[in-house]
C-alpha cells in the first residue's frame, strides 16, 4: 500500500516543492497550510506521516501534536524547524513528534528520518503519553479561520485580543467583504461572555417599523401581525453578545431607543407594561463613515459614542498582498473540501495574477475567485485560464513591469517587489517570475537585506 505523507507549512512554494521531491520517490502526499487544515485532512484519515513546519499561521506544531494525541490520531511526526527553535523542538518530541529537522532542509537527510519513523515500530504508549499533555484553550485561535502576517493583520488580531476580555463597546469599521462579522465572533470568543449567546442582527435587512420589535420583541396583539408573544435580540442574547452590523442602516427613531435601552440597561417589549433587565455586550459594524452621518443629521452624536468605546479599523485586503497567497492557500483547503477536489496550489502566473490584483471586493471576492478556479481546475494547478477575467485582463501595470527576464533596471526591480510583498522573499520572487534561489542570489549580489 502506498506509504502517504502529510506535508503541514504555510510556505506554499516549499510545500509544493517538497511534494513534488517526494511524490518523485513514490510517496503519496497532502499538504494543508493550517493547523485546521491538517486536522481535517488527518480526519479523513490515510496518512502514514506527517511532516509539519512548527509555525503555522492559526496555531503552532505543539498544538497539531497535542490535537493528534487528543484525537488518538497515531501517525508518526517529524517537526520542521529553524536552528532558532530548536528547543521548541525538542518540547515537540516530549510531547510524541518521532524526531526533527531543522530548515533549510536537507533533503537526503529528511528522506532518511521518513524512513526511520516509517519503519519504526508503533510505540503503544506514545498516545497516551502525550495525551497527558493538557492542551491550549479556545483563545489560541478557532479552526475556521487564518491570521495573516502582514503589519495590518498582525495589528488588527493583537487589538482584537486587548478588547476581547474587557465589557468595551467595539465599533468595527471596513468596506464590505473584510470579515467583519467574523472579527465580532472573534472577540465574543475571547470574552468571559462566550459560552453565552451571540446574536446577530443586519440593520440594513430589517424594515424600519419592525425593528423595535426585532430589537425588543413584542406580545401578541400588540400590533397588526402579532399574532403571538416574540422576544427581542437584546432578550435572547442577555448575558451575551449582541452584533449589530451595518448599524448604520438604522432609521433615527431606532437609534433613540437603542440609546436608552445601552444606558438604562432595561428593555420592554412592545405592548407590554414590564421592563426586563439585560446584561449585554454591544459590537456593531459599518462599512459608512458614521462621523459623516452625524454631520449630515442621519446618525446620532450620542449614540455613536456609545458604541465606539473602542474602534477597529478593517484593512482592506490590498493592504495585505504578503497575506493574499496565504488566504488564497486556506480558501483552496476549504473549497477542496467543499468540492471535493484534489487541487495543490496555484501555478507561479497564477499566484502572480493574485498577488498583484487590487481584490475590490476583499477577502469574500478572493474566497469565491478561488472556489470559481478550484471548479474549473483540470489538473493539479490553478493556472491564470482558471481565473475570472478581471484578475488576467486588468493585471497592474507595476506588476506587468516586474519580471526579471529583462536585466535592464533589475535592482530596482527586486526592491519595488519586496516593498509590494512586504519584505516576503517568497512572494516577492513570485511577483518577479523566479525561484527563490534565484532571487537570493540576487539579493546576495545587489547586498539587498
Amino acid at each position: 500500500m502506498e506509504e502517504r505523507i502529510l506535508i503541514v507549512d504555510d510556505d506554499i512554494t516549499f510545500a509544493l516543492m517538497l511534494r513534488t521531491w517526494l511524490s518523485k520517490r513514490g510517496f503519496g502526499v497532502g499538504t494543508a497550510s493550517s493547523v485546521a487544515a491538517a486536522r481535517t485532512a488527518l480526519e479523513a484519515g490515510g496518512f502514514s506521516l506527517v511532516l509539519s513546519d512548527m509555525r503555522l499561521p492559526d496555531e503552532d506544531g505543539i498544538a497539531l501534536l497535542q490535537w493528534m494525541a487528543g484525537a488518538g490520531v497515531a501517525a508518526p511526526v517529524i517537526v520542521m524547524t529553524s536552528y532558532a527553535e530548536i528547543q521548541n523542538a525538542v518540547l515537540s518530541m516530549k510531547l510524541g513528534a518521532k524526531d526533527y529537522i531543522a530548515k533549510p532542509v536537507n533533503p537526503e537527510q529528511l528522506l532518511q528520518k521518513i524512513r526511520e519513523a516509517l519503519d519504526a515500530p508503533a510505540d503503544p504508549t506514545a498516545s497516551a503519553t502525550a495525551g497527558a499533555v493538557p492542551t491550549r484553550g479556545a483563545a489560541s485561535g478557532r479552526g475556521d479561520y487564518i491570521e495573516g502576517r502582514s503589519d495590518a493583520a498582525r495589528r488588527l488580531y493583537e487589538y482584537v485580543r486587548l478588547v476581547a476580555p474587557t465589557n468595551m463597546s467595539v465599533l468595527i469599521c471596513g468596506a464590505s467583504g473584510t470579515g467583519k462579522e467574523h472579527i465580532a465572533h472573534l472577540i465574543h470568543a475571547g470574552s468571559k461572555r462566550a459560552d453565552r449567546p451571540f446574536v446577530a442582527i443586519d440593520c440594513g435587512a430589517i424594515p424600519r417599523d419592525l425593528a423595535a420589535s426585532e430589537f425588543f420583541g413584542h406580545v401578541k396583539g400588540s400590533f397588526t401581525g402579532a399574532l403571538a408573544d416574540k422576544t427581542g435580540a437584546f432578550e435572547s442574547a442577555n448575558g451575551g453578545t449582541v452584533f449589530l452590523d451595518e448599524v448604520g442602516n438604522l432609521g433615527y427613531e431606532i437609534q433613540v431607543q437603542l440609546l436608552r435601552a445601552l444606558q438604562e440597561r432595561r428593555v420592554r417589549r412592545i405592548g407590554s407594561n414590564r421592563e426586563v433587565n439585560i446584561d449585554i455586550r454591544i459590537i456593531a459594524a459599518t462599512n459608512e463613515n458614521l462621523e459623516s452621518g452625524i454631520e449630515r443629521g442621519t446618525f446620532r452624536n450620542d449614540l455613536y459614542h456609545r458604541l465606539s468605546e473602542f474602534t477597529l479599523r478593517m484593512p482592506d485586503l490590498s493592504e495585505q498582498r504578503e497575506d493574499i497567497l496565504l488566504y488564497a492557500d486556506f480558501f483552496l483547503d476549504e473549497a477542496n473540501r467543499e468540492l471535493d477536489r484534489r487541487i495543490v496550489g496555484f501555478d507561479p502566473r497564477a499566484a502572480s495574477l493574485l498577488t498583484s490584483y487590487d481584490w475590490p471586493g476583499n477577502l469574500r471576492q478572493l474566497k469565491n475567485t478561488v472556489r470559481y478556479a478550484a471548479l474549473l481546475a483540470r489538473g493539479e494547478y490553478i493556472t491564470p485560464a482558471e481565473l475570472p477575467a478581471e484578475l488576467t485582463t486588468e493585471r497592474t501595470e507595476e506588476a506587468a513591469t516586474l519580471s526579471l527576464h529583462n536585466p535592464a533596471g533589475e535592482e530596482e526591480k527586486i526592491r519595488r517587489a519586496l516593498a509590494a510583498a512586504g519584505g516576503n522573499k517568497s512572494q516577492a520572487a513570485r511577483l518577479l517570475g523566479v525561484d527563490r534561489k534565484t532571487l537570493y542570489n540576487k539579493l546576495r549580489l545587489y547586498g539587498i537585506d
